[in-house]
């Protein structure tokens, strides 16, 4: 313990945000922790986010961390660029007990009803407004999977929800619903809706062809049924630390 509070007395950001943790998450975070760079992440999420014990235990058990920092230089969009990225690349939801073989309905059941835990993955800052939310378009009925609401980026964020691999047809169809809730939901002194795809697998590069020409604020991201292997998510974050930085184009 005294050595802990030493590496921190320079630090007067963090040794502020100590006095606000818990004794039980003092002691996770000490024994969790691989690196100061960790620590120090995990005491301002922790405080930031409120954490409890288990949430804080189920944050370390799920990578969070790896996952964030694999994440957090590569997913927002431009239009919302000078915020601090909430959006991950990769979410585990290992809290959904679906059976072996589910369609997108049980799917999206199944996150409204352990609601508490998938506000716990995307961040409290994500405030649940609705399920197969309406929009009518030509005196037809279109319905966005999740809608949320983002506190700290001040927009609506629609999610839809695939079981199998990303498709490129998938950015046509968030990019009218995104339309649809800017004209429609959206008010006046809010930003442009965002949108999340979320899917089992996806290929970078395919997300990336499908996503260049479209102006619309969206992200596609993963999920995961269980729980990761941390040791592979460090050896990623190991080789993505490590990549040389590319020189400047003359």
């Amino acid at each position: 313990m005294k050595q802990f509070y030493e590496l921190y007395t320079g630090n007067e950001k963090v040794s502020a945000l100590l006095t606000q943790l818990s004794w039980t998450n003092h002691l996770l975070i000490m024994s969790s922790c691989k690196s100061d760079e960790e620590r120090e992440f995990y005491i301002s999420l922790c405080v930031k986010e409120r954490y409890s014990s288990r949430e804080l235990e189920r944050q370390m058990d799920s990578g969070y961390y790896e996952r964030y920092m694999l994440s957090k230089d590569k997913l927002l969009p431009e239009s919302i660029s000078s915020q601090q990225n909430p959006f991950l690349d990769s979410y585990v939801i290992e809290f959904l007990d679906l059976p072996d073989t589910f369609h997108e309905s049980d799917f999206r059941k199944a996150l409204v009803k352990e609601m508490r835990d998938f506000i716990l993955e995307l961040g409290k800052d994500f405030t649940f407004v609705g399920e197969e939310y309406p929009i009518q378009v030509a005196n037809e009925d279109y319905r966005i999977d999740l809608l949320f609401y983002h506190r700290s980026l001040k927009c609506l964020v629609a999610i839809e929800l695939k079981i199998g691999k990303f498709k490129p047809e998938y950015v046509s169809k968030m990019d009218f619903y995104l339309e649809g809730l800017d004209r429609q939901i959206k008010k006046e002194d809010e930003n442009p809706s965002v949108g999340l795809i979320l899917c089992a697998s996806k290929e970078d590069e395919v997300v990336e062809y499908a996503m260049s020409r479209t102006l619309s604020p969206m992200m596609v991201a993963q999920y995961q049924l269980q729980l990761p292997d941390k040791d592979i998510l460090q050896k990623k974050l190991q080789e993505f630390a490590s990549l040389p930085e590319l020189p400047d184009e003359e």
